[in-house]
């Protein structure tokens, strides 16, 4: 059975949301009206309080599954956690979005936010690979559906950042596979830059990560 682990951390980091993260931040009231558990939500959000605000919107969902706030809450909440820079939670959010409440242009835009998250979430391009390919994937699809976005511009220059990260990336793996005369594996990346629709002339290596600027 293959195990997606994004899938499993986000399920566990749910699941001690459900027991509060600490007593400070534990919901203990029960029985509101959604508008009062979507101004606590909104409260908490003001003073980066995430945690509670993770804690009281499941109150809310619990309470009052079919409350018209939902939706404005949990793209609040999306969005709280892409400014907290925690994109694993945001992508949380802006998934369940899409499920449940997303129709018409807001389709649109959460799929671009989810760009945005899986985008900012690289740190490592070596260590996210998959992530950097899966977001390749994921920008192609949104640019094939929305061809007239007014996010294109931003989608198109993070699909160039990724491509050149993914560029240098292979050959700096091919360089090291030279220097350790295992020719095949030298092959096998040099042949994924010759398919790729950049060069090295394209291509001028940044004192700091390609990317860091796109979002500043």
């Amino acid at each position: 059975m293959k195990i997606n682990i994004k899938s499993l951390f986000i399920a566990i980091s749910m699941g001690l949301l459900l027991l509060g993260c600490s007593n400070k931040d534990a919901v203990n009231e029960y029985d509101k009206p959604a508008l009062t558990w979507y101004q606590d939500i909104v409260k908490e959000i003001a003073t980066s309080n995430l945690d509670k605000a993770d804690n009281l919107y499941i109150s809310l969902k619990s309470e009052h599954s079919r409350s018209p706030l939902l939706p404005t809450a949990t793209m609040l909440l999306a969005n709280a956690h892409m400014e907290d820079q925690a994109y694993i939670m945001a992508d949380y959010y802006l998934d369940e979005y899409l499920k449940k409440y997303a129709a018409g242009s807001s389709v649109e835009q959460a799929k671009f936010l989810k760009i945005k998250a899986a985008f900012l979430g690289i740190k490592d391009v070596n260590k996210e690979q998959k992530l950097m390919l899966d977001t390749l994937v994921d920008i192609d699809k949104f640019v094939k559906s929305y061809p007239a976005s007014s996010y294109l511009p931003v989608v198109n220059t993070v699909k160039v950042r990724l491509q050149m990260s993914q560029y240098l990336l292979n050959e700096n793996i091919a360089s090291l596979y030279t220097r350790l005369d295992k020719e095949k594996a030298v092959e096998i990346y040099k042949k994924k830059n010759a398919n790729s629709p950049l060069n090295m002339t394209d291509i001028q290596a940044p004192e700091i990560g390609f990317l860091d600027a796109i979002f500043k």
